[in-house]
């Protein structure tokens, strides 16, 4: 695939990663070759199609059919240098000729997932289509339809090989989208690393909590820390988040979309960088800092020489271990700053917020009380 214009080429130079597309983009890439297809007989290849915001990709045909009733087109999903699961799929796209008037219908094939759940974007029993990929493939049907003289009305079945399997990978099954993937995008565009995929289903899924009414949720950095919260909270399925590391993208969302209670749960070491005021706990984007937890082992009690040791420590949860040894509740205290932070990010929205920092084991090793935008503790 090449893109015209020298945006990508200047986002290239200055990442050294390539960027991709997205599911949406090569939905409308296939639909658009499709019904050029059916329309003239013959399948544009490369197609051409335009993005929100003026990127003009072009896509190699990976297969097509056309017969009297309708065409098919497929497009394999390049993600670029993103880590992305879907990399590599084949999208396809059928496109049938409905009677004048019917608009353009849109339906999920194999592959492609169906809501279940109500909060997202999307009708309950719609198949998983975007509503950007859809206004996508409307605007591009209706160009191609200007151009060689159709009408415009057209069903088109959006499909994924082996789409039902690579979406167990994904936060599909917990949103209530099953059967396969979503059609995604908003750009069209996969920047690497990124992970704007990640982010969008963390909303999604503070969504669907509130929609189930929900009143407590839990962002956690992984399947551990997921346990972790259910045991201690008796939270079902949809009322966890998969956080990872993207604490402040939670954060910033509930401030906009309150619930009631939020817990965040994770690994020591990556919570006390959500203490230290980081956002971003990759570990490519910030750091576990032994100072900044020696500062705090001094608050909690610890003497010069602990302290000392703290700073010097190899890792954080070797940090935590000297404190342990010496009765200093160096957990407790990188748990009840995480939770000040999040408070801070909160900006006052009504969300009371409590801490649990966990070891590589799921034993809870840290915990604050839970506090609210008044910095009062309210009762459990």
């Amino acid at each position: 695939m090449s893109e015209a214009g020298g945006g990508r080429a200047a986002q290239l130079k200055h990442t050294g990663l390539r960027s991709g597309w997205t599911t949406g983009a090569c939905a409308t890439a296939a639909t658009t070759a499709a019904y050029t297809a059916l329309l003239t007989g013959d399948f544009p290849d490369p197609v051409t199609i335009t993005l929100p915001k003026g990127h003009t990709p072009a896509f190699a045909l990976a297969a097509e059919e056309l017969t009297d009733v309708f065409a098919m087109a497929g497009v394999v999903k390049d993600a670029g240098d993103d880590p992305d699961v879907t990399h590599g799929a084949l999208v396809r796209s059928t496109v049938r000729l409905l009677p004048a008037g019917s608009g353009v219908v849109f339906r999920g094939g194999r592959g492609v997932g169906t809501v279940t759940r109500p909060g997202l974007p999307l009708d309950v029993g719609e198949p998983a289509i975007n509503p950007v990929p859809r206004t996508l493939m409307r605007d591009h049907v209706a160009e191609v339809a200007t151009r060689h003289g159709g009408t415009g009305d057209v069903e088109i079945t959006v499909s994924v090989d082996d789409g039902e399997e690579i979406a167990r990978s994904t936060w599909n099954p917990r949103l209530g989208i099953l059967g396969g993937l979503s059609i995604l995008g908003t750009t069209g565009v996969v920047v690497p690393y990124s992970c704007s995929a990640w982010i969008d289903s963390i909303r999604r899924g503070v969504d669907v909590a509130r929609a189930a009414g929900r009143t407590h949720v839990a962002g956690c950095t992984g399947s551990t820390s997921e346990k972790t919260a259910v045991a201690l909270y008796g939270l079902p399925e949809d009322s966890l988040l998969d956080m990872g590391d993207f604490a402040g993208a939670v954060l910033k969302y509930v401030r906009r979309h309150p619930v009631d209670r939020l817990t965040i749960c994770g690994g020591f070491a990556k919570l006390s960088k959500l203490a230290a005021g980081h956002m971003d706990l990759h570990s490519a984007r910030s750091q576990v800092d032994k100072g900044f937890l020696a500062e705090l082992a001094r608050a909690g009690g610890a003497d010069e020489a602990l302290a000392a040791d703290v700073a010097a420590a190899n890792t954080g949860l070797a940090a935590l271990q000297l404190c342990a040894a010496r009765s200093v509740p160096l957990g407790d205290l990188v748990a009840a700053t995480a939770r000040d932070q999040a408070l801070e990010v909160l900006r006052g929205a009504p969300v009371t917020v409590d801490v649990v920092c966990i070891d590589r084991a799921g034993t809870v090793v840290g915990r604050s009380e839970p506090r609210g935008p008044d910095r009062t503790t309210p009762v459990r």
